[in-house]
């Protein structure tokens, strides 16, 4: 007997911008039947920008699951950088469905991994994976997301993380001076100061007092044009016809930390299944991850270093993983990204 086709709409809910799509169960995660992308703070809440993508489809929906940038408890989430609560129980009433289901946005992207196919990732260690072990995701951009998967004997479960905000771990004497640095500036220094978009102005600053390198004056006229100076460092540190030491030397001790980090993460949870990278920034300096500092890091474990070098790693590609990711969660069921969904 045909299972009845299920529809569900899924979201990736973040402070500059929320993604939504609904997908059938027949159709597969590739084939979304509507997709839209709206300006978050251009809301008053969740359920406006629903109801204004809603209004465009004429498809009606069964049950919905968002993932959002903040802690979730008890099913609801206060959103990072935005005045909204999100209640799913509210959420399913005002929409008129029957479910809702929240999930931190980097608990959406571990849920999309076990269906990412090759087209999604990178490799940087093919290692040896172990059917069933468990599987880590790293994610820096603009703060450091991380969430893990547990195989429970019939598909993963994945559970979010905060272990970005635990405490910066330096791990020579370079990093040692960028603890005492940031000491001084935070009361608290975890990962994420040095290790996100956020953090790497950090270590620019750092490099730059410590006299690593001088400041171009170029370069200097476009951090002062931005906001964020994240990407014009990114951008100088990679560009191979006017390259700049400070930044070069800013991505390199970025690429190490998170080496060490991603290995870290690998270790506490046995992620003999892989690590995976997300996040914006990693797609971006695929480059400078293939270069040796990265897994050099990661592998430097002292007796542990042998079982480092068997832990697959992966960056994750597709912009759209924590979308696919919710929509899995919604389907409640180990779905397949490439095909229908069971």
């Amino acid at each position: 007997m045909k299972k009845p086709k299920t529809v569900i709409m899924a979201g990736d809910i973040g402070g500059t911008k929320t993604s939504l799509a609904i997908f059938s169960s027949t159709s597969g995660l590739r084939e979304p039947l509507a997709e839209a992308t709206f300006a978050s703070q251009d809301y008053p809440s969740l359920e406006a920008i629903v109801r204004k993508f809603l209004s465009g489809v004429e498809t009606r929906v069964d049950r919905a699951s968002f993932g959002v940038a903040g802690p979730v408890v008890n099913g609801q989430a206060r959103i990072t950088n935005l005045p909204w609560i999100v209640d799913s129980v509210r959420l399913a009433d005002d929409l008129g469905l029957a479910s809702v289901h929240l999930l931190n946005d980097l608990q959406a992207i571990a849920a999309a991994v076990p269906s990412l196919n090759e087209v999604d990732i990178h490799t940087l260690n093919p290692g040896h994976v172990v059917p069933g072990g468990a599987m880590a995701v790293v994610a820096p951009g603009t703060g450091l997301g991380e969430a893990y998967l547990i195989w429970d004997g019939t598909l993963y479960r994945a559970f979010p993380s905060e272990g970005g905000h635990a405490d910066f771990a330096p791990t020579n004497a370079q990093q040692a001076g960028l603890l005492l640095y940031l000491l001084n500036r935070f009361e608290h220094v975890s990962y994420e100061r040095v290790c996100s978009g956020s953090g790497l102005p950090n270590i620019y600053a750092y490099l730059k007092d410590s006299g690593v390198a001088e400041e171009p004056d170029w370069l200097l006229e476009q951090l002062g044009a931005v906001q964020d100076p994240a990407p014009v460092i990114v951008n100088a540190a990679l560009d191979e016809d006017r390259p700049c030491t400070l930044c070069r030397a800013t991505l390199n001790t970025f690429v190490s930390i998170l080496g060490a980090v991603a290995g870290n993460t690998a270790l506490k949870v046995m992620a003999s299944g892989g690590v995976y990278l997300g996040g914006g920034i990693p797609p971006r300096i695929l480059p400078a991850l293939k270069r040796g500092p990265f897994m050099e890091a990661f592998r430097r474990k002292g007796r542990m270093s042998r079982l480092m070098d068997e832990i697959p790693v992966h960056v994750i590609l597709n912009p759209k993983v924590a979308l696919l990711g919710a929509a899995c969660q919604a389907m409640a069921s180990n779905c397949k990204i490439g095909g229908s969904i069971e």
